[in-house]
């Protein structure tokens, strides 16, 4: 007869690995194919899931349903990080690789686009206070 601890250890276990798989899914971009994933798992949220290690395991055990090759890491301050370490496909990488110099250079040319407002945007004039006037 089957511990019944272990079974409701087992279930409770099975429901964060579901859990966490959708906030996996849920963060995947469908143009690279299911590659690339990764998840950030703030303070608050890993909290609520529970006890580090388990979520850890749980992200693990979802990655291998999903068909990736998972990492995680936890920072001092108690976030989570799960990324898919797999090798993507040449076009996948390609594709990502501009989708990234795309939104460096936007960046840039913002900052750039600021940086020459505030260098032709001249201050405006300030008086001197006349006679009888406090400041």
């Amino acid at each position: 007869m089957p511990n019944r601890k272990d079974e409701l250890a087992e279930r409770r276990f099975a429901k964060l690995v579901d859990q966490v798989k959708a906030m996996m899914v849920a963060c995947l971009k469908p143009e690279y194919r299911g590659f690339y994933g990764q998840l950030i798992l703030a303070r608050d949220a890993m909290a609520e899931l529970g006890d580090v290690a388990e979520v850890r395991r749980a992200a693990r055990a979802a990655g291998r349903q999903l068909g990736w090759r998972v990492r995680t890491h936890v920072t001092d301050d108690g976030t989570a990080i799960v990324i898919d370490d797999r090798d993507p496909p040449q076009e996948v990488r390609e594709l990502a690789a501009r989708r990234s110099a795309d939104a460096v250079s936007a960046i840039l040319a913002r900052a750039q686009a600021e940086a020459r407002m505030l260098r032709t945007s001249a201050p405006l004039p300030t008086r001197p206070p006349g006679p009888g006037v406090d400041l």
